[in-house]
């Protein structure tokens, strides 16, 4: 840096706030990079287990600190950091400690990023969290006979919805804060009254009951009480968004830093204060290094949707300014914002973007984005070929909303009907389809609500007081956006950061877990960590078997009775089977405890011989063999192999030497005969889950390093509690929550069919 912001940071104390964030961490790097001479005290949120120095060294090992720790050394940085920086353990939100008393300078970065959240949320850190923390400064100044820098890190936004330009100066609005924070307070304590009136909670649990019902009832209450928090957030964030309209703002987000700036104005007023304005801040472009971004940033999810094929319309309109600046050159603004101290009750103000220097327009970000992805087009998910995207439509806002809600009612009929459909290979086909098709139509909705006013912006951001500021910096470390070549910066800096971020660490996606295939020949056997603390568990039917218990009762039946007593024996199941559909959809417990009534008065010592001489070999010839391979690696791996099933002991017993540990339902005896009724309640769904936590802690399993399978929405529980969750084969609920939750699913085959296995009985019995 310059001399001149050498002299004005060098000796003073930087109070930092929102270092994790973005615009943060490449504050703290290059204070301790570039300004030896300056103390830094730094506010850190703890969590739990967690200390806020701890959550220090953390960030610390961040890619951002990387050049500045190999050019220092592990053991000189970890020296510097402790002699120069001192943690504050605070969360703004709830209260502000007090602060020490050499703070020279606040740099206040932290704030709510969403652009819609709920409307309290929203003030309680853009609007009360400023107001706490400026006057804190100010007591930490008034005890030392001090007047601190306030730089108040805002958002050129907050100018609203407007066109033309806008001067770097006070926002020009009579909108009382403390009335719209009133409110705001208020209408969190309304949606919560008014989501807990009888008839709200009905609804809820009816609709939890429709979803969850296999689950248990645990479970309906969870998502009934899930679903009423998300519609108080959702309710909640509606008031944000249309009160920011309202008032001439985009979002709740742009309106609370709108106040935000008229709060810090009233607070500091006798205080020195800057009000830096970025637009949208995107990857370094020299500092730390070319391309370092940290996570993804306002324009990222749409280059990456483009990328990934799923961006084919975009609402905005094409000569509209997308007002991007990289985060280096907020940076350098920032520090020599700092350095530069105004008079108390002058405030100075900036704007750092490049809209009017260095205009991009959206058409030509789309032109630009669409030639790097030409050239670097992304992997398929298959692993082969490549991605090959279609060229973006700009949509007005009317073409684009028209479309979207024609999209949506398509995606909402097609969905009701695949869920009432039988499960199989043609269904999730269907399913994988639509889910494709969803998250494109999801996607476009996403940013057109987020980014449409954004897109449609026909505003430029007077920087005439930011040009006069880079003058006072070194070349190549200002922050005149003239200096940007876009073709460069776009395709050659920014999107292969990106894309080279989206490789590592997939954003929302768990590291990618062993291959679940079939085919012929047989896939080599899945080798697993050797673990003894590691359980694989399974259910039984659809998920090692193609059958379920009905087919089983049949089995017992038809191979117990000559051929031509078939037709006789078929009969009355057949009839019976709409009654048990009806009721394995209401609750799989009800519709167990009907179909084992079938078992009354059966010979017990009978059906275990009949099970052991001849269902043992068709059992084995229905398993999927990719489920006999599984239970064999995990075995080989030294893990517990557990089988939980509803099915009756007794058809269980030629897999018993795949497992170590064993729970089927058992029926009750009396006098040699089955009773009709389970001899203790089978476990179903959340039972299921309970029984497994209590089990593995008696054994001492891992459940976050384990595996579990499953077929039908009814094992959602079971799948819950373990780290590697496998959907075999699922029903569509299963599958459709599988793919929301990035499950692996596995699709196995390899079954004969029960037409086969019954008409080889009756050859048998022919010969």
């Amino acid at each position: 840096m310059s001399e001149s912001v050498h002299d004005g940071l060098a000796g003073r104390t930087v109070l930092l706030t929102g270092v994790t964030g973005f615009i943060g961490q490449a504050l703290l790097e290059r204070l301790l990079s570039g300004h030896p001479g300056t103390r830094v005290v730094t506010l850190l949120r703890e969590r739990p287990g967690v200390t806020a120095e701890q959550r220090l060294d953390e960030l610390l090992a961040k890619p951002v600190f990387a050049p500045w720790r190999e050019r220092t050394g592990e053991d000189a940085a970890r020296e510097i950091v402790r002699d120069r920086v001192r943690v504050v353990p605070a969360d703004i939100t709830e209260s502000v400690p007090e602060l020490p008393d050499d703070v020279d300078v606040a740099i206040h970065g932290a704030s709510i990023v969403s652009f819609d959240p709920p409307i309290d949320e929203a003030f309680a850190t853009n609007v009360v969290g400023t107001i706490d923390l400026y006057e804190a400064v100010r007591r930490a100044g008034e005890r030392a006979g001090k007047t601190p820098h306030i730089v108040h890190v805002s958002t050129a936004y907050v100018a609203g919805s407007r066109k033309g330009i806008v001067p770097e100066t006070t926002l020009d609005h009579e909108v009382d804060w403390a009335t719209e924070l009133e409110y705001a307070v208020e209408a969190r304590r309304t949606v919560e009254r008014d989501s807990r009136r009888p008839e709200v909670l009905g609804r809820l649990r009816a609709a939890a009951l429709g979803e969850q019902g296999k689950a248990g009832p645990t479970a309906v209450a969870a998502d009934t009480e899930r679903r009423r928090r998300e519609e108080v957030d959702n309710r909640l964030t509606d008031y944000g968004r249309e009160r920011a309209r309202s008032l001439g703002w985009p979002d709740v987000y742009t309106l609370t830093k709108a106040l935000g700036e008229r709060a810090a104005e009233e607070t500091a007023r006798d205080l020195p204060l800057s009000i830096v304005r970025p637009a949208i801040v995107e990857s370094a472009l020299r500092h730390p290094y070319p391309g370092w971004i940290d996570g993804f940033k306002m324009a990222d999810p749409l280059i990456l949707a483009y990328g990934q094929g799923m961006l084919r319309a975009l609402a905005g309109i094409p000569d509209g300014i997308v007002d991007i600046i990289p985060v280096d050159m907020v940076v350098n603004a920032l520090l020599g914002a700092a350095a530069q101290v105004p008079e108390p009750g002058a405030p100075a103000y900036y704007h750092v973007g490049s809209g009017a220097r260095n205009p991009l327009t959206l058409q030509r970000l789309v032109e630009l984005v669409q030639g790097y992805f030409a050239e670097h087009p992304l992997p398929g998910t298959d692993g082969r070929g490549a991605i090959r995207p279609r060229d973006v439509t700009l949509l007005s806002d009317g073409r684009a909303e028209k479309m979207l809600g024609t999209a949506e009612r398509a995606m909402d009929l097609a969905e009701r009907a695949l869920l009432i459909l039988p499960s199989g290979e043609r269904t999730r086909g269907w399913q994988r389809t639509l889910h494709k098709q969803g998250r494109e139509v999801r996607a476009l909705r996403r940013f057109r609500d987020l980014y449409g006013a954004y897109g449609a912006a026909e505003v430029v951001y007077a920087d005439t007081a930011t040009v006069a500021l880079d003058r006072s910096l070194p070349d190549g470390a200002g922050c005149d956006s003239a200096v940007i070549d876009w073709d460069h910066y776009l395709r050659e800096v920014h999107c292969p950061a990106v894309t080279g971020a989206f490789r590592l660490a997939p954003p929302h996606h768990p590291q990618p877990r062993p291959a679940l295939t079939s085919g012929r020949p047989a896939p080599p056997a899945v080798r697993f960590e050797e673990r003894r603390d590691v359980a694989a568990v399974f259910d039984l039917d659809g998920t090692i078997v193609a059958s379920d218990v009905v087919e089983a009762h049949l089995w017992a039946r038809l191979l117990d009775v000559p051929v031509r007593s078939w037709p006789g024996t078929l009969l009355p199941v057949l009839r019976s089977a709409p009654r048990y559909l009806r009721m394995e959809h209401r609750d799989r417990g009800e519709f167990l405890r009907e179909f084992v009534r079938r078992y009354e008065g059966a010979n017990e010592a009978r059906l275990r011989a009949l099970a052991r001489e001849r269902l043992a070999d068709v059992l084995l010839r229905r398993a999927w063999p990719q489920a006999i391979r599984r239970i064999r690696s995990h075995r080989a791996a030294g893990h517990r192999t557990v089988l939980l099933t509803g099915t009756v002991d007794v058809f269980v017993e030629p897999l018993r030497t795949l497992f170590d540990d064993v729970l089927a339902a058992r029926l009750r005896v009396v006098d040699g005969h089955f009773t009709g009724h389970f001899e203790h309640p089978p476990l179903i769904g959340e039972a299921r889950a309970a029984w497994l936590r209590s089990w593995a802690r008696e054994e001492g399993v891992d459940l976050a390093a384990s595996w579990a399978y499953g077929d039908h929405y009814s094992d959602r529980p079971v799948l819950e509690q373990v780290g590697n969750p496998v959907a075999v084969n699922p029903d569509p609920r299963l599958y459709r929550h599988a793919k929301r939750e990035r499950w692996t699913i596995a699709d196995w085959d390899g079954d004969t069919g029960a037409v086969s296995t019954l008409l080889d009985a009756a050859l048998e019995e022919a010969r």
